[in-house]
């Protein structure tokens, strides 16, 4: 008999485990920006190395919606709150390096781009960018940014094509590297998905 139930409960646990990764894959993803690159994008394309399995889900940087007062911890901005991707908030690169960046020029317009393997409803998109004398040397905290976003792209519950684009003004008085956090807040969920890009102006 306790070796029926030790079975029973070891399958029951295999079950479970399998619902688990299910919905975690299923739920797994759907965009990442590639205008400024992002981090997960950086990864995906082999720019990066040994950045763990976001190099083959770079759509799947899914977090709780409402930022900033609600959504991912600090110091878990660019990664969502998710574990298996921590790599991305990292100040530097796995291998150590500063991560990439694109140069952009504050006070000028600049097209962002989206890429998407699931088309949610769609309640907006903004953009965030850390403050002048931000602290580079450590997880990215809401401290670090303008919490006000330079960019909001109001997107009234309608699904995007696969690929998106949309341009707005770069903040102008900043100098030197720092990092621009584009949030996609999905309609019809309580998610949003993250991408952080690192730019120098």
């Amino acid at each position: 008999m306790r070796k029926k139930t030790k079975w029973y409960a070891a399958v029951m646990g295999l079950a479970t485990t399998g619902a688990l990764v299910l919905s975690s894959g299923g739920a797994s993803g759907h965009g990442y920006t590639d205008l400024p690159i992002s981090r997960q994008k950086l990864c995906q394309n082999g720019t990066v190395a040994n950045c763990g399995s976001i190099q083959w889900e770079p759509q799947s940087v899914e977090g709780p919606k409402g930022f900033p007062a609600g959504g991912p911890a600090d110091g878990q901005i660019c990664n969502a709150g998710l574990s298996q991707f921590s790599q991305l908030s990292a100040p530097r690169t796995p291998s150590g390096s500063a991560w990439p960046a694109t140069k952009v020029t504050g006070g000028q317009s600049y097209t962002f781009r989206w890429q998407f393997t699931a088309m949610h409803a769609t309640t907006d998109f903004k953009y965030y960018v850390t403050k002048a004398g931000w602290n580079q040397n450590h997880n990215l905290a809401r401290s670090d940014l303008n919490l006000t976003p330079f960019l909001t792209v109001p997107y009234n519950g309608q699904r995007p094509p696969s690929t998106l684009s949309h341009s707005g003004t770069l903040p102008s008085g900043l100098s030197g590297r720092h990092v621009i956090v584009a949030v996609w807040t999905i309609a019809d969920t309580a998610n949003a998905f993250y991408a952080c890009s690192d730019v120098t102006f």
